[in-house]
């Protein structure tokens, strides 16, 4: 009996890897929002959050989990932009330090603007998790649109993030660190 229980444990396991594999997202076009939100930590997301509000996807960007001794001037010199684009367009929250603490900077932003919906840009392999983590910290009259950056992230980390995401979804399950 524990063995088929351990089995069906396995597959179920497996089967959901598959799963987050193949369902990883694209980047997104023609969606205009409120706000666009850029967790920091991959390479893309940042330029990516930068084209959409240069496109006018949106209303305004937040960066979020800046390092804080990183300024608006640096930022536009290393990718390129106008440091006007920061004066009139783009935040930097400088509090975050994981994908949790991007999510309740994001949502308190997000209330003290205003917003209704936003742009999550983040790499694709992390999407899921940054996404439920979100909408957990939003209220739940605010859409989130899932704007992946693509990637070419080693199994390893693939694993480790599903795993990653399987932990916390467990943890908002029964109510641990809601």
């Amino acid at each position: 009996m524990l063995r088929r229980l351990i089995a069906v444990l396995a597959l179920a396991y497996v089967l959901g890897f598959v799963a987050f594999m193949v369902t990883l997202p694209r980047p997104l076009e023609g969606r205009t929002t409120d706000a666009i939100v850029v967790p920091t930590g991959g390479p893309g997301r940042i330029d990516r959050g930068l084209d959409l509000i240069t496109a006018h996807q949106a209303k305004r960007l937040l960066i979020t989990g800046v390092a804080p001794g990183v300024r608006p001037a640096e930022l536009a010199a290393t990718n390129r932009v106008p440091v006007g684009l920061f004066a009139c367009c783009v935040d930097l929250g400088h509090e975050a330090v994981d994908t949790r603490s991007n999510a309740m900077e994001t949502a308190q932003w997000v209330k003290a603007h205003g917003y209704k919906s936003v742009r999550l840009v983040t790499s694709d392999w992390h999407m899921a998790r940054a996404s439920m983590e979100l909408r957990a910290a939003l209220d739940s009259d605010v859409a989130i649109v899932s704007d992946g950056v693509p990637s070419e992230a080693p199994l390893g980390l693939l694993i480790v993030e599903y795993n990653k995401l399987l932990l916390r979804r467990i943890a908002l399950w029964i109510g641990i660190g809601v």
